[in-house]
């Protein structure tokens, strides 16, 4: 299904009935990777689930936005859903977006589940800014050799982007620039929402320590650590997950 929130054309996808839990996905997703979450609990409760701006079948942003904005469309969904209190369960990206919302609009949230999420910055070491400065100093040159050549002047993301800056284009490039450069630390005990975190612990994309620092900060927060499971760990452990996420969520009450 289709709606226009703030001019933008949003996919979204709505199963079963009960208490709003709304499901947001991780970075280069969609609701596809989700599904796994959603048939969990889409029989004892109504799940939502959004194709966030830029991914699967939504609309782009006309300019980069951040992860602040994307929030608030999330928001704009769930005022036209009337949705008056709700469950975030959010993934990598999605999770950034639940603290977002989480320490934003409490009076909203009744709880929040946190899947390897984003949100901090990563400890950057040498190697880290050597490859930083190494790529703006090629930039520079092959800008400046291949400016009339655009194609060869793209080899250089190839070499050095990271494989999400690989993947994105056009304005889609400039807002991941944008979120990645974000940092949540300072919002986190501003959540009050109880808060679980589920994590991976050979995830190398928001490492567990990101883990450890968060349920620090969100002052009602416990952290589960799925064993042998990556940044994915909802689907690399899924029957664990079930679990987890089910008794969290008092799933056998409702």
């Amino acid at each position: 299904m289709k709606i226009l929130i703030n001019e933008l054309e949003i996919n979204y996808i709505v199963e079963g009935q009960g208490r709003d839990v709304v499901i947001l996905h991780g970075w280069g997703a969609n609701i596809n990777t989700i599904l796994p979450i959603v048939n969990i609990l889409k029989d004892r409760f109504r799940v939502h689930a959004l194709d966030l701006p830029g991914f699967g079948q939504s609309q782009e942003p006309r300019e980069a936005i951040d992860s602040f904005q994307y929030a608030e469309i999330v928001k704009a969904y769930m005022d036209k859903a009337k949705i008056e209190r709700v469950i975030l369960i959010g993934h990598s990206f999605g999770g950034k977006l639940s603290i977002i919302l989480g320490s934003k609009y409490g009076d909203l949230v009744d709880k929040i589940v946190l899947v390897n999420s984003a949100g901090l910055i990563a400890k950057r070491g040498l190697k880290y800014y050597i490859r930083v400065y190494s790529f703006k100093t090629l930039k520079f040159i092959y800008k400046s050799i291949f400016k009339n050549n655009p194609e060869k002047y793209q080899e250089i993301y190839k070499k050095f982007g990271s494989r999400d800056y690989q993947d994105s284009s056009g304005v889609m490039r400039k807002v991941l620039v944008r979120v990645v450069n974000e940092n949540l630390l300072p919002i986190l005990d501003s959540i009050k929402a109880p808060t679980l975190l589920i994590w991976g612990d050979r995830d190398t994309a928001t490492p567990l320590y990101m883990a450890k620092t968060m349920e620090k900060k969100i002052e009602d927060s416990g952290l589960v650590i799925l064993e042998g499971a990556g940044h994915y760990s909802y689907l690399d452990e899924h029957q664990r997950f079930t679990v987890i996420l089910r008794n969290f969520l008092q799933y056998d009450r409702q």
